[in-house]
């Protein structure tokens, strides 16, 4: 396992990219770590879908990451020759250096930190209909190329088929051709497909917008996407007409549960569940939004949802035990974010279940702006995971996001 160490200044979040590990299975009760609960995610109601398509700067998942998409940068990138390949391929070299660096201060995994530059993450369904982010090797290019690679990794039978671990399956219809992927200098990415991409399912629909959009925000420096098919800029999807006329965020929202609280009333969290592989060994994990009372602070509420446990039904398990509480949570120094639990079954701070502290490490980032970490556990400083990681100094997300075996 390989964990960033913080840098000062702090970047802004990477996304799901920037995330990971191979999770060590545990031999707790049952086939979950606590046991496993369970609602079908489907699409929303149609007057909640609009609203989460739509940028808001009071109801956003990465409050204070990603700043809304203007729609002048829609209409910019929109022109013909908008952005060129060239431009495109700029890559930060410093910001690459300044992770190596991180990473040889930190507990690593000698093959993870091999195959770091070849890797990059997509988010693809797994056996139980949930969007996974899922770290793969593909064949080396410049920024331009990895980013096209990364989208065809979602066709279905596509070329890169082969490059995904049992269980996943790519979610963009067979036949669809990636013609282009081009960033401009607003941090819009700008995806040119052929006209199969039209020949999806309309109950698809939603989530091949989720896959595209989460897979290309986590890469550094794409804040939006917007779809092109055929040479024509996409104002609404196909099928099902879901709107398109201001580009896609992670506002948006992944996995959402199908039965929720209005948003006029509610903020959206992403929260961090744990899920089994297929070979019965590796864990992976899973993005979900929630909803919870308007106000509420973020990592807060994503935390206690977090202990509150998934949805029935949908294969995720519970990554907290029931006696689990949130005592406190507090920004302090270098923006490190000290996160108090209490549960009696982990009395000593060993051997804390690496499920249980991974799944805050990538909550609390995901919602606090990629801050680091640090854990107590029942008022010790010293926490240690299954993987033998001490969570209570300051931890990133994870450099790659559910490594796992093909």
């Amino acid at each position: 396992m390989q964990h960033k160490k913080h840098k000062k200044p702090m970047k802004q979040i990477r996304g799901l990219s920037a995330a990971c590990l191979l999770a060590v299975p545990l031999t707790l009760s049952g086939c979950g770590l606590f046991g496993s609960e369970s609602a079908a995610v489907d699409p929303p109601p149609g007057e909640v879908e609009a609203q989460m398509l739509e940028f808001s700067e009071n109801n956003t998942l990465d409050s204070g990451v990603f700043a809304p998409v203007t729609e002048d940068s829609t209409e910019t990138a929109a022109v013909e020759g908008s952005a060129t390949a060239e431009d495109s391929a700029a890559v930060d070299d410093s910001a690459a250096a300044e992770d190596s660096a991180a990473a040889a201060d930190s507990p690593a995994d000698t093959e993870t930190a091999a195959a770091a530059g070849e890797r990059t993450t997509v988010f693809l369904e797994d056996g139980n209909g949930l969007l996974a982010p899922v770290s793969l090797s593909l064949p080396e290019g410049d920024k331009v190329t990895m980013l096209k690679d990364s989208i065809t990794a979602l066709v279905s039978k596509g070329t890169l088929a082969a490059a995904l671990p049992e269980g996943f399956q790519a979610v963009l219809p067979a036949g669809t051709e990636v013609k282009n992927v081009s960033v401009d200098k607003s941090n819009l990415a700008v995806v040119e497909f052929n006209a199969s991409f039209n020949d999806y399912e309309p109950r698809d629909e939603r989530k091949i917008l989720e896959a595209i959009t989460w897979t290309l925000t986590g890469q550094e420096g794409i804040e939006g996407v917007q779809l092109w098919v055929d040479g024509k800029k996409l104002t609404e999807m196909p099928l099902q007409g879901i709107p398109l006329d201001r580009p896609l965020s992670r506002t948006m929202g992944i996995n959402l549960p199908k039965h929720g609280p209005m948003l006029m009333n509610s903020s959206a969290v992403t929260v961090y569940f744990s899920a089994q592989a297929p070979d019965g060994i590796h864990q992976y994990y899973v993005p979900v939004t929630r909803f919870v009372p308007a106000g509420e602070e973020p990592v807060k509420a994503a935390l206690n949802e977090l202990i509150a446990g998934p949805d029935s039904n949908n294969g995720l398990e519970m990554v907290m035990t029931q006696g689990t509480v949130l005592d406190s949570i507090e920004a302090g120094q270098n923006g490190v974010v000290t996160v108090s639990l209490k549960d009696d079954m982990f009395a000593d701070g060993q051997n804390v279940p690496e499920e249980m502290l991974e799944s805050v490490v990538l909550t609390v980032a995901q919602n606090a702006g990629d801050a680091p970490v640090q854990i107590r556990l029942n008022g010790l400083d010293t926490v240690t995971g299954t993987n033998k990681v001490d969570y209570g100094k300051p931890v990133s997300a994870p450099e790659y996001v559910n490594v796992l075996p093909l």
